[in-house]
């Protein structure tokens, strides 16, 4: 194999890992819950964005196409519930899945998040474990 196609071979094999990462979009109004998530999740390999509230989420869900989603419930203006719905409500994002993030244990919340289209309850404060586990189990690239 002559050098030039082995310089191809490479670029492609990492423009293939570089397509193959998991973009993951990280919703909290806690600054310290965004960074331990992004924290946990670039770790592990995957894009993380990250926004403070549900109307800035949603202008970065149509620019950046996350593979997953996580959304704290209680936020100001635009909660995890109503930005959850709207998500879902969008022919062009309704397969994404998303992850419900709270305090809130209550059987009640959880009915409320799968009204509206949620794929998972997380209670926070999460471990590693859990926020992978979760990944693992509804992300896909």
């Amino acid at each position: 194999m002559s050098q030039e196609q082995l310089d191809t071979t490479t670029d492609n094999t990492e423009n293939t890992a570089e397509a193959k990462k998991l973009r993951i979009l990280v919703i909290d109004d806690s600054a310290t819950i965004r960074r331990s998530a992004e924290t946990m999740l670039a770790n592990e390999g995957c894009e993380v964005i990250t926004a403070e509230n549900g109307f800035e989420a949603l202008s970065k869900i149509t620019r950046h196409h996350p593979n997953l989603i996580f959304v704290d419930i209680m936020m100001p203006r635009l909660d995890g519930y109503q930005t959850c719905a709207i998500i879902k409500n969008n022919s062009e994002f309704r397969s994404t899945p998303v992850v419900m993030l709270t305090s809130k244990d209550g059987l009640f919340d959880m009915a409320r998040g799968r009204v509206v289209g949620s794929d998972q309850y997380l209670t926070k404060p999460f471990t590693r474990e859990e926020l992978l586990g979760a990944v693992k189990q509804h992300a896909t690239v």
